[in-house]
């Protein structure tokens, strides 16, 4: 099932390939099928899933350098089950909205599949080796899909992402080699090398440049300037990806390989880790509000959503531990669906200055709603997703670091407040005389939404099989880090 998850949508490259460019309805036709079968595959594996048995299901194991260990090792946990299941709402829901796609339409859906046999790739390799050459697979392709397809200084977006996250593999692939010669197994086995017991000063060494290799992906402050940037660059639906599951993989690689090995290492770094965490909770909020561009808007919003992930994994604590890997889910589908919406906005007024939209709920009552359960997702309202996640990671740092915890709720209601304001001077209002004549979001459109903002009610109001997969995984990781409840 995991070899088809990750061969899926590289079939669907290889296929997309041969395809003469004057097609483009079967262009379209082979990506949304595609995404149609990795979306089923994704939720039978979540489903599939026993979270009561725990540890990793679903393996397979192939040699592939038997003279470096090197070998195709797949399998999932609790983490990676449904991070998985957000890779799939994400593919599909991304190529919907790439219906309106025109340039270049053979070469988009190419690199936008072999982006996502990356992302799936990662979330589902054993072996560090694998895990890191799908990392990079999924990073790179990200340059041409902004720089070719983006809008608004799309050269320097894309140029300024690729450096910054390139920098940070360079990190991970220094640490990756030392853990490779120190274990002297002569395997990248993750769980063969999860059972070695590395030296402190080795762990202490080390587990910052996981940290920061990793987090640069994630957004972790100070290296997080390259995310705006990309993310007000990039087209519709490579924003949903971007943030959406691409940003989760560096918060993966930090569960999945720093905490993993290192858990002296994490234990030793633990203060710098949750200050860094906590600055970016509350610049996030603080850049958000002082933004005029709506996508920068919801990008500086997102660096502060993925700092509240990262405090929950600084907690080292069970609950805040879960509500982090919630937050990620949680997050990923908001913001696929904040920016969604905000693609549907710049393709029907080309411009994304607030100051200039106003009123738009009386010809965009659509777009409007979507819009505004993202936000209130984003703010945490009862009966959605972000409320959950976030309740679970400040009671996680009020456990572990009641300032930060504080300063969590702090940007909490700062987050209020910007996107109240946003959803005011945007949606309500006159409505200025140049938007008339606008149409509302499509219809291939509003199910794309529809299917993200189901997802959000139903994680919202109905978390319990969600955390139960997480758990299994959290409870794993915990032990390993000698944490208790």
């Amino acid at each position: 099932m995991l070899l088809i998850l990750v061969t899926v949508p590289a079939t669907a490259a290889g296929v997309i390939l041969v395809i003469p460019s004057s097609r483009p309805g079967a262009i379209k036709g082979t990506a949304l099928l595609f995404a149609t079968v990795g979306l089923a595959f994704s939720v039978m594996t979540f489903v599939a899933y026993d979270h009561a048995e725990a540890g990793f299901q679903f393996q397979r194991q192939w040699q592939w350098i038997e003279s470096l260990g090197v070998t195709v090792h797949f399998g999932v946990d609790g983490i990676s089950a449904i991070m998985v299941l957000l890779t799939g709402i994400v593919m599909f829901t991304g190529v919907v909205m790439s219906w309106s796609i025109e340039k270049r339409l053979k070469e988009y859906f190419f690199l936008f599949m072999i982006l996502l046999t990356g992302v799936y790739g990662t979330f589902v390799s054993l072996d560090l080796f694998f895990l890191f050459f799908f990392y990079e697979l999924a990073v790179l392709p990200m340059y041409l899909l902004i720089a070719v397809w983006g809008s608004t200084r799309k050269e320097y977006g894309a140029l300024k992402l690729v450096l910054y996250l390139v920098g940070g593999s360079v990190l991970v692939w220094i640490a990756l080699i030392a853990v490779y010669a120190e274990a002297s197994l002569g395997t990248f086995n993750l769980l063969a090398l999860q059972e070695v017991e590395f030296a402190k000063d080795f762990q202490n060494i080390f587990f910052p440049l996981f940290l920061i290799g990793f987090g640069v992906l994630a957004g972790l402050w100070p290296f997080h300037t390259w995310s705006p940037d990309g993310h007000a660059a990039a087209p519709t639906a490579v924003s949903m990806l971007h943030a959406g599951v691409l940003m989760k993989l560096g918060a993966y690689g930090i569960i999945r390989v720093g905490m993993t090995l290192f858990p002296e290492g994490v234990a030793h770094w633990q203060v710098l880790f949750i200050s860094l965490a906590t600055v970016n909770v509350v610049y996030g909020s603080l850049a958000a509000m002082a933004q005029r561009d709506l996508k920068y808007i919801v990008a500086y919003s997102s660096v502060a959503h993925m700092g509240l992930v990262l405090m929950g994994l600084a907690t080292l604590e069970r609950t805040g531990m879960s509500g982090a890997v919630l937050q990620m889910f949680s997050h990923g589908i908001m913001t696929a669906l904040f920016f969604a919406v905000v693609g549907i906005i710049y393709d029907r007024t080309h411009t994304r200055d607030i100051d200039l939209l106003q009123g738009l709920s009386k010809r965009m009552g659509l777009a409007a709603v979507l819009f505004i359960f993202a936000g209130l997702t984003s703010l945490g309202m009862p009966g959605l997703s972000g409320f959950v996640a976030e309740v679970l990671v400040f009671v996680g740092a009020f456990r572990t670091f009641p300032v930060a915890g504080v300063f969590g709720v702090i940007a909490a209601m700062l987050t209020a407040v910007y996107i109240l304001r946003l959803i005011a001077k945007v949606f309500y209002g006159p409505l200025d005389d140049r938007w008339q004549g606008i149409q509302d979001a499509a219809r291939h459109e509003v199910f794309a939404g529809a299917l993200l903002v189901i997802m959000l009610v139903l994680v919202g109001v109905y978390p319990t099989p969600f955390l139960d997969v997480i758990n299994s995984g959290v409870d794993t990781l915990a032990a390993g880090l000698g944490v208790g409840e």
